[in-house]
C-alpha cells in the first residue's frame, strides 16, 4: 500500500500545495491535493473487482481510433444524494471513492475506465485493426460538497485545480502518454450521471485526430494567439492575467469561448502567476456568464489542449467552453448532416455571441 505525503513546486501565490498518494484497497490510486496536509486515517474499505479498459479499433474511412469498452454500460447512473459516489465517506455510512470524512480536492483513477495500463489484448475481427486500449482515466472531485460548479467553488480552488491538473500532466507523459486532456462534462444534456461537481482526466497512448489536424495547423504556421489578438475588439468576451476569453469567428458551437494566453505557451504548466490566476478567474467567470444568458445550470463541454507529446512545435495552448444552448430553454443537437459530414450548422453568429457574453 502506498500512503505518501509530498508538497508540490507549482504552489499558487506563494501558498505550497500539498498531495497525498494513497492506494485504495482495490489497488486504484487516489490522490488528494489541498492547501493544508491531508492526515486522516483511511475509513476500511472492502476489495473489489475494477475494470482494466476496453480495446481500440481504427476506424479506416474516418482515419482515428475508437476506444470500445462495454463494461462501462454499468458505471454508476444518477444517483441520490445519499448514495454519492464522490462525495467524503461518513462514518456510520457507506464508504466512498474517497474512504476519508473530508478533502479539498481528490483524484482516483475511473472504476469503470476506458483506458488502463493493464488493458487486455483486444479480440481479433476479420479486417479491423485492433489496438491494445493502454493509457489512464483519471476522475478529479473539485470539491467535498456536492453541489457547486467551476465559479461557486471560488478563485483558491480553482488554482489549487490548476496545479492538480499540472501535476497529473507532469506524471502521465512521464509515464508514455502521447496526448492529456483535462475536461468537464457539466449537465444531463451533455450524458453526466453523477451530479457532484467534477471533472475527468485521459490519458491516450496515441494522439487522437482532432489533436493530429490541429499540431498540422500549427506546424503550418497558424498562430492561434496573434489571430484572436486581432479578433479581440469584436469577438472578446473578457480578460484576466494575460488570458483572453474569446468567440472564435470559426465557432462551431453557439456561444463556444477559448480560453487562449497572449503569450503562447505549450500547457498550463509554463504559465506565470499572473497567467495562472487569469485562466483560474476565466474558468469561473465563463461559467457564470454562460448560466446568467441562458437563466440555468448550463450544459457544456470544457477541455484543455495542451501540446501533445512529439508534436510541441508551434503548439499553442487554450482551452474550449462548448456550451449545448442556442438560446434559453433550446439546446443545440447535432443532427444528421453535421454528424455524418463534421460540416457544423451553427445558428448564433460568433460576434453576436461575443457581444452578449461580453455584456454580462
Amino acid at each position: 500500500m502506498t500512503d505518501r505525503l509530498d508538497i508540490l513546486g507549482d504552489a499558487p501565490a506563494g501558498k505550497p500545495v500539498h498531495r497525498r498518494t494513497f492506494t485504495k484497497a482495490d489497488g486504484r490510486p487516489l490522490r488528494l491535493y489541498g492547501y493544508a496536509p491531508h492526515t486522516e486515517a483511511p475509513i476500511q474499505e472492502e476489495d473489489g473487482d475494477v475494470a482494466k479498459g476496453g480495446e481500440l479499433r481504427w476506424h479506416p474511412l474516418r482515419q482515428e481510433w475508437n476506444i470500445y469498452a462495454p463494461h462501462r454500460q454499468n458505471r454508476t447512473f444518477k444517483p441520490s444524494a445519499a448514495d454519492d459516489p464522490l462525495a467524503p465517506t461518513k462514518i456510520d455510512g457507506p464508504v466512498t471513492e474517497v474512504p476519508f470524512t473530508n478533502f479539498e480536492l481528490a483524484v482516483f483513477e475511473n472504476k469503470f475506465t476506458s483506458l488502463h495500463k493493464e488493458a487486455p489484448q483486444p479480440q481479433t475481427v476479420v479486417g479491423v485493426e485492433s489496438a491494445v486500449a493502454k493509457g489512464h482515466c483519471d476522475v478529479v472531485v473539485y470539491t467535498p460538497e456536492q453541489t457547486g460548479n467551476l465559479y461557486t467553488v471560488g478563485q483558491a480552488k480553482r488554482r489549487l485545480l490548476l496545479s492538480t491538473w499540472n501535476d497529473r500532466y507532469e506524471d502521465l507523459f512521464a509515464q508514455g502518454s502521447e496526448f492529456v486532456l483535462p475536461f468537464e462534462s457539466r449537465g444531463e444534456a451533455v450524458g453526466v450521471t453523477l451530479h457532484h461537481p467534477h471533472g475527468q482526466i485521459y490519458a491516450f497512448p496515441y494522439v487522437p485526430k482532432v489533436q493530429r489536424d490541429a499540431a498540422q495547423g500549427f506546424q503550418d504556421g497558424y498562430d492561434l494567439a496573434a489571430h484572436m489578438k486581432s479578433c479581440r475588439l469584436d469577438y472578446g468576451v473578457a480578460d484576466a492575467g494575460g488570458v483572453d476569453a474569446i468567440c472564435p469567428p470559426y465557432a462551431r458551437f453557439p456561444y463556444e469561448t477559448f480560453l487562449v494566453p497572449r503569450r503562447p505557451v505549450k500547457g498550463p504548466w509554463e504559465f506565470t502567476e499572473d497567467e495562472a490566476a487569469g485562466f483560474a478567474h476565466l474558468l469561473g467567470d465563463m461559467t457564470r456568464r454562460y448560466d446568467t444568458l441562458f437563466g440555468q445550470v448550463t450544459p457544456y463541454m470544457l477541455s484543455l489542449h495542451a501540446a501533445p507529446k512529439g508534436l510541441e512545435s508551434g503548439w499553442q495552448f487554450h482551452a474550449k467552453f462548448y456550451p449545448l444552448m442556442r438560446s434559453p430553454g433550446r439546446i443545440k443537437f447535432l443532427a444528421s448532416v453535421e454528424q455524418s459530414t463534421g460540416a457544423f450548422t451553427v445558428d448564433v453568429m460568433p460576434e453576436r455571441a461575443a457581444k452578449e457574453l461580453r455584456a454580462l
